[in-house]
């Protein structure tokens, strides 16, 4: 180089001098303890590029791969369903290293098939200083993951994800698929990855493993898993001696403390399908009860059966742990101290229950409660006043005719929805296929919300052609009919009869299992049945007892059926599981329906769409349901479901007058009972309780001015939700209602809140008092503003608590509903002279009043798509942690971002309000649940800048599930 520069002197050339080449930083050497020089190996991939290794010729090995990625990592986390000590070799260098520098390591493993090793596991954590954290549940455990993901300061993150687990195979010589992914590449792939790590790093059945306090259990789990031991525990889930709920145990038991917190009503019924964990619900609720007491209340256990009640004795001493607890009364086994007693109906009755003071028993849980019609428990019920009576079933309508619901003034306190069942894998998947039938039912008579039976019974009987496309889809539908089970739901007897005969003829063996049907005749054919020598039962009696075959793979539904209530629990007929059942197949057949049938209602049900998500949802396939289960709607089917939901959008507001027309009432609350009309059927923009009575004739106060504009309002009330909020707005709606100026602070704060409610613009107004004064003039509004407060409050899904401190007299509670009108005037960042709810149009905003930071967060940020970038931005990572970005253009250094990371030390609070949508079926926005106050935990980066927030109160499980990444 240096002869070339010097020809080229002497040529005149020296401005084309050779310069010296750039030279690439491939590598950053330092020394570690004691100066030992660290060396550092190149990943064949660069870190900003993404990849798909293979292990094939030619190209680096994962096990390579690893070795070259650990040296330069600041953190790491891995995600193995099994770890093997041979795995570990490979690696255990860059490990030894990996600990010398101080940088954490994270590994969450399972028992799965008891492949995991023990001995790796705890050289993990004593040689390598790894955190590692296990699920031991052999039952469900569904974690195959294999992924590794390293963090890096400088943004450069990369991960791993895909069939290597933690073995020298794996990582060696195995036929191994797995993605490279990067932060450069696939930013949106490794924050899911990231999101969804850290969500299961704090979930409770991920329990931190300690060699020395949990190598037993964990030797006990391996051999269970793996088939070489077993156990006799009943409960769910065990963490050392504590019982933990799963998270749906967890929403049932927050919708009894609901029942009893916040609307006072200590007789309630739990509904949950058998098997799912009812008696395990009943007893974390007593244990509950008795933390809040301080004591163990008397208890009066009641089953049927011995097995019962002897399975639920252990389930109570688990849960409490206490293995003295409660005494079993039943055949030859008497009580003696008769304090927690485990009764069989049979051995009361023996004893005589009126020799038993009324008041012997504090809380009183029945088992089976359908069958409490019967005498011997009608005189238990009769007898005994505990002060919390729960009852257990998974049945509350009774072939009979009888709804045991009439005991709980027709209430359901806590049931497990079909979703959270089917997520949790405690019912089997479920294959449902709507089929059109071409069968015309516009003209078939509609009385009191149905078809008419007896129009719908001479439409379908007797039907050949309809009839030969149930067998074709039943042909094409399964696979194998002599092993099929399968229960069939019609419209009348003669129907039934008639679908049988036609079974038979094609080959099916079948039978018909009526309400008339005598015992004997039906306990024949359910047993034929149960043992494959009948291939299907036709019924109509929806809730026939007997019927109860969990082997039951196929159902069909061979009528329209209106309610999505029946509809789920003729569903739910199928979805016992049973060994060698994998999936239950249901045929819906489909026709031309009247514009009053809701497809809509059935949808919703079974998928827990909104509304306005739901056509969108059937268009795109239903892309979201659990794992395993499916809904598909064939071309013409998918075209007569969404004409139809059109329709019932349009044309429903006749049909919901003549309704009430009918049955004429000033009520809501009665009207929406009786007539199975939904609330936003009725408050929507243009939509009013005041215009629908007007509309059926019935007499309404005269509207003044401003009725309109407010009835538009209406809507901005119906998720008031905690008994403060919802008592103050009832007293400023009154006849009576203290003027603004003349009430006292707390009652102005609420006065506040609702004043912006109404008007988001400020209204013209000069002064809250002017403004409340104007609605007073409005008697219609007010009747329709109180009466969906009531709703509301009715409706309540969680219990509330008050903020404290600073914030203690603030008008918010934490779990209450909010819509953004309401937040911002409780925290006094708008007034009627001067800046107004609606010039508000940003996710954040401080509060110099309060001295807070409010953020604002919608979860589902896009109505119509799944959206990776956005969907791991805010998301709960625990019941108590919540992962938030900053707006995109703050910086750390900002006064903005020094008040998020500092507030303790500022002496600012924190709170965060979130929502799942942005809009509700009541066509406004959607309110925010108020999570109340939340602490810094960390961060990461900046434009924006996410941070970890600590709620001091931990989210409600229903909520938990909706925003976190993984539930």
């Amino acid at each position: 180089m240096g002869l070339v520069n010097r020809l080229l002197t002497v040529l005149g050339s020296d401005e084309d001098a050779v310069v010296d080449a750039s030279r690439q930083l491939l590598a950053v050497s330092y020394s570690g303890d004691h100066g030992r020089h660290l060396s550092t190996l190149r990943p064949a991939t660069p870190l900003s590029d993404a990849a798909l290794l293979t292990n094939a010729s030619g190209e680096p090995g994962i096990g390579h791969e690893l070795r070259a990625e650990i040296p330069t990592a600041d953190r790491v986390d891995v995600i193995m369903a099994f770890v093997k000590w041979h795995g570990i070799r490979v690696i255990e260098s860059q490990l030894r290293e990996l600990r010398a520098r101080g940088v954490p390591l994270r590994i969450i493993t399972t028992t799965y098939m008891g492949a995991t090793e023990r001995a790796a596991l705890d050289r993990l954590v004593t040689e390598f200083g790894a955190q590692v954290r296990v699920q031991y549940d052999a039952l469900r455990t569904r974690l195959h993951a294999k992924a590794w993901l390293f963090r890096r300061n400088t943004g450069f993150d990369t991960a791993y994800v895909g069939s290597s687990n933690l073995s020298r195979a794996a990582l060696l010589d195995g036929v191994e698929w797995n993605v490279r992914l990067s932060a450069v590449a696939t930013p949106a792939l490794i924050e899911k990855f990231q999101a969804t790590f850290d969500s299961y790093w704090h979930d409770a059945t991920f329990e931190p493993y300690d060699p020395e306090r949990d190598r037993d259990r964990l030797d006990d789990a391996l051999a269970e898993a793996s088939g070489r031991r077993t156990h006799d525990r009943v409960t769910l889930s065990l963490s050392g001696l504590e019982v933990r709920a799963y998270p749906h145990q967890t929403e049932m038991l927050e919708q009894l403390d609901v029942e009893r917190i916040v609307h006072g009503r200590h007789r309630n019924l739990v509904v949950a399908a058998t098997g799912t964990g009812k008696t395990v619900v009943a007893a974390l609720d007593y244990r509950r009860l008795c933390e809040r007491t301080g004591d163990r209340p008397t208890l009066l256990f009641v089953a049927h059966r011995r097995e019962i009640l002897e399975q639920s004795l252990r389930t109570y001493r688990e849960v409490l742990g206490d293995a003295d607890f409660g005494e079993l009364y039943v055949g030859g086994t008497r009580p003696e101290r008769w304090g927690h007693v485990f009764a069989s109906v049979q051995s009361l009755t023996a004893y005589g229950i009126a020799n038993l003071p009324d008041d012997a028993y504090a809380v009183v849980v029945i088992d089976e409660f359908h069958h409490a019609e019967a005498r011997t428990y009608r005189a238990i019920l009769d007898r005994l006043h505990p002060d919390e009576l729960l009852g257990l079933t998974a049945t509350p309508e009774r072939g009979d005719g009888t709804d045991v619901r009439a005991f709980f003034d027709g209430r359901v306190a806590a049931e497990l929805r079909l979703w959270d069942a089917l997520k949790a894998e405690l019912l089997t998947p479920f294959h449902y296929f709507a089929v059109a039938d071409g069968t015309d039912l516009r003209s078939v008579d509609w009385t009191n919300g149905a078809y008419a039976v007896q129009s719908l019974s001479q439409l379908f009987t007797g039907n050949d052609a309809r009839a030969r496309l149930i067998l074709k889809a039943l042909r094409d539908k399964v696979l194998d009919l002599d092993s099929m089970r399968a229960l069939c739901f019609c419209v009348s007897r003669d129907h039934a009869r008639y679908m049988a005969e036609v079974f038979g003829r094609a080959g099916i063996a079948s039978a018909t299992v009526l309400g008339d049907t005598p015992a004997p005749e039906r306990e024949r054919h359910v047993a034929d049945l149960r043992a494959g020598r009948v291939q299907a039962l036709f019924t109509v009696d929806v809730f026939n007892e007997g019927v109860d075959v969990p082997s039951i793979n196929t159902v069909l539904f061979l009528r329209p059926t209106e309610s999505s209530t029946v509809f789920l629990q003729q569903l739910g007929r199928g979805l016992r599981r049973a060994p060698g059942k994998a999936v239950l197949t249901a045929l819906d057949f489909v026709g031309h329906h009247r514009k009053e049938f809701r497809f809509d209602q059935r949808f919703r049900a079974i998928t827990g769409a909104t509304r306005a998500q739901l056509a969108h949802e059937i268009r795109e396939g239903f892309p979201f349901l659990p794992t395993g289960t499916q809904l598909v709607l064939d071309r013409l089917s998918e075209e007569l479901v969404l004409r139809n939901i059109r329709e019932g959008v349009t044309d429903r507001w006749a049909t919901i007058v003549s309704e009430l027309r009918a049955h004429p009432t000033d009520d809501l609350a009665v009207f929406l009972r009786d007539s199975g009309v939904e609330l936003a059927d009725v408050v929507r923009s243009d939509r009013s309780w005041s215009r629908l009575r007007r509309d059926a004739g019935i007499s309404v106060a005269a509207p003044g001015s401003l009725e309109p504009r407010l009835l538009k309002r209406v809507r901005s009330l119906t998720h008031v939700d905690d008994p403060s909020r919802a008592g103050a707005y009832l007293a400023l709606l009154s006849d009576d209602a203290p003027a603004y100026d003349n009430a006292d602070a707390q009652l102005q704060a609420y006065g506040r809140m609702l004043f912006f409610s109404l008007f988001p613009d400020g209204g013209g107004f000069q002064s809250y008092d002017e403004g409340l004064r104007a609605v007073r003039q409005e008697g219609a509004v007010r009747q329709d503003l109180r009466a969906v407060v009531e709703l509301g409050l009715q409706r309540a899904a969680h219990v509330t608590h008050p903020l404290a401190g600073d914030l203690a007299s603030r008008p918010l509670r934490v779990h209450a509903r909010y819509t953004r009108e309401e937040a911002v005037a409780a925290l006094d960042y708008v007034a009627v002279d001067g800046r107004k709810p609606n010039s508000f149009r940003e996710g954040v905003l401080f509060s110099a009043e309060a001295d807070a930071d409010a953020f604002f967060v919608t979860l589902n940020k896009s109505e119509a798509d799944y959206s990776p970038t956005t969907m791991y931005r805010d998301y709960a990572i625990s019941p108590t942690l919540f992962h938030w970005e900053s707006q995109s253009s703050t910086t750390v250094a900002s006064r903005t971002g020094q008040r998020y990371l500092h507030h303790e030390r500022l002496g600012s609070h924190v709170l965060l309000f979130v929502r799942e949508s942005k809009v509700t079926d009541f066509g406004g926005g959607a309110p925010y649940l108020f999570l109340g106050e939340a602490r810094y935990v960390e961060h990461r980066g900046e434009r924006p800048i996410a941070i970890t927030w600590q709620l001091h109160t931990p989210m409600p499980a229903d909520h938990f599930a909706a925003a976190s990444v993984v539930a």
